[in-house]
């Protein structure tokens, strides 16, 4: 089928496309296709270049490949079959994903559960793979989306706004003009790629880049949803709506709440250490917060200043402080320079 597209706000007018790139043994090759092909293909390059700095293995991620992929095509079909089973009457055209019919939230949820899966089987740990694979998926969406541009599908409501697009075709004699959902979802995960690249090799906490990722689509899906005038419905509901919703709501939650655990933890460990710290005072070793009695005999030495030590009780009983005992460290090395010259 060819489809006429134009955005005659931006000056762009009448571009034709076939959606069959080519012809293979007697079947169509859909261009659609081919440009879902090419988002799994970024993705799993990404993953590739991710797996370093998680220091997973390449043949793991290989091997993962090849299952999410799988799993993740069966879970996008079942998605959209089980939110449209009026429209299937056969098991046959339940499974003919070549006449189109795929959802992807089905894809995610899938993906996300194969890989929870073979985390286990491989002894992985698996917040670290799904931070791998997650903006992998975001850059595989930004451009599986262009495979809806090609078939004229996936838009929204009507609109007279500057950037609107028209589509003219055999369902659309005349042209309509709509919102393009599809370049808004497409705009939104490449922001959203970028956005979390910004900060991955800072993450705080396994499973950060992976909330992140559903807590951005999530919000942004929810919005752009309700433009759609494609939108999957269980009762009066559009589902990818509450499930966005959903997702950016949990996700939103657990990263405040691993964030907090991950900055308490840090805080813990730096008291840890500090307190495990021994400071050389007055000719002994001390830790911090530890108490002792000043000799006589070192009425001179660095711990009689009072910048290097608490008097607890005016009677030279001391206390040793982080502060205080690195105090007392750099003058008695001071005091050590000044002797050998």
């Amino acid at each position: 089928m060819e489809n006429i597209i134009s955005f005659p706000g931006l000056g762009i007018e009448g571009i034709k496309l076939n959606t069959v790139a080519f012809n293979l043994f007697g079947r169509d090759i859909a261009w659609y296709g081919i440009i879902i092909t090419c988002g799994i293909i970024a993705g799993f390059m990404y993953a590739m270049y991710r797996a370093k700095f998680e220091k997973i293995r390449e043949d793991d991620v290989l091997d993962l490949a090849i299952w999410v992929v799988i799993f993740a095509v069966i879970g996008a079909r079942a998605y959209y079959v089980l939110t449209n089973l009026d429209s299937y009457k056969t098991f046959y055209d339940a499974i003919a994903i070549w006449n189109g019919g795929i959802a992807i939230y089905g894809a995610i949820i899938a993906g996300g559960l194969t890989i929870a899966i073979f985390s286990k089987i491989r002894k992985l740990n698996t917040l670290k793979l799904l931070d791998m694979a997650s903006p992998g998926v975001m850059l595989g969406q930004v451009i599986g989306r262009w495979g809806n541009f090609v078939n004229a599908e996936a838009y929204g409501e009507m609109t007279e706004l500057p950037w609107r697009m028209g589509i003219q075709n055999a369902h659309h004699p005349e042209t309509i003009y709509v919102h393009p959902t599809f370049l808004y979802e497409s705009l939104w995960n490449l922001l959203g790629f970028i956005i979390i690249n910004s900060f991955y090799t800072r993450k705080r906490f396994n499973g950060q880049i992976f909330l992140s990722y559903i807590t951005w689509y999530g919000f942004g899906r929810m919005f752009i949803e309700g433009l759609r005038t494609d939108s999957l419905y269980v009762g009066s509901f559009r589902i990818s709506q509450v499930v966005g919703f959903a997702c950016f709501v949990i996700g939103s939650l657990l990263l405040i709440a691993f964030s907090l655990k991950s900055k308490l933890n840090r805080g813990t460990a730096n008291l840890t250490k500090a307190d495990a710290a021994l400071y050389e005072i007055d000719g002994g070793k001390h830790k911090a917060g530890e108490t002792y009695e000043k000799s006589d005999l070192d009425t001179d030495s660095a711990c009689a200043d009072d910048s290097s030590a608490d008097d607890l009780s005016g009677e030279g009983k001391t206390e040793v402080t982080e502060e205080t005992g690195k105090n007392a460290e750099t003058q008695g090395g001071k005091d050590q320079d000044g002797k050998a010259d």
